[in-house]
């Protein structure tokens, strides 16, 4: 991509030239040139494309509902990107569980299991759950953030048998990842 500082011809030109170029300003006062886009009359859309459609129509709303989140001011405070932009962005993007640590779990009450939790924003909550072998919930509850990623719950009982553990991280959406171990 060429940088075109200072010159005379593009500085504060905005709007379509020649029915082909758009010239565009953007939040940091750079002029972006584009081709001007080709939407045909009869062009149809395949079923990803409608469902990528109505996923960017669902962020728009949240981007606009949100936008004066100050999670999201704050993220875009320095940037070229808006507030709006960001919580755009957020909603587009779901949370990961990177891993679930059980090592220092012996199935014993006052044991912590780390969770390993990412967002491109924020990760708002994540819960563990733990189930027999026939799923029947033993125990829940909230983890609590420690240091970056990482995320702690401590057991309040003692399980039995073969347990399974439920990691779930949520996001400022309210999208949710999860992981089983």
């Amino acid at each position: 991509m060429a940088t075109v500082r200072h010159n005379v011809v593009v500085e504060g030109l905005g709007g379509m030239l020649g029915d082909q170029l758009v010239f565009k300003k953007d939040k940091a006062g750079r002029t972006v040139i584009s081709y001007k886009p080709d939407f045909g009359e009869n062009r149809t859309f395949s079923a990803a494309q409608q469902a990528q459609q109505e996923a960017f129509r669902e962020a728009i709303a949240y981007g606009k509902s949100a936008k004066d989140n100050p999670v999201y001011v704050e993220k875009a405070q320095g940037t070229t990107e808006s507030a709006f932009n960001v919580a755009t962005a957020d909603y587009l993007h779901e949370p990961q569980i990177l891993d679930v640590d059980i090592s220092a779990w012996h199935g014993e009450a006052g044991q912590v299991i780390r969770v390993k939790a990412i967002d491109d924003v924020q990760v708002k909550q994540v819960t563990v759950v733990i189930t027999d072998e026939s799923n029947t919930v033993l125990e829940q509850g909230a983890a609590s953030s420690t240091d970056g990623l990482w995320w702690n719950y401590t057991t309040t009982q003692a399980a039995s048998g073969t347990p399974k553990v439920i990691a779930s991280a949520q996001d400022l959406p309210g999208h949710i990842a999860k992981m089983t171990k």
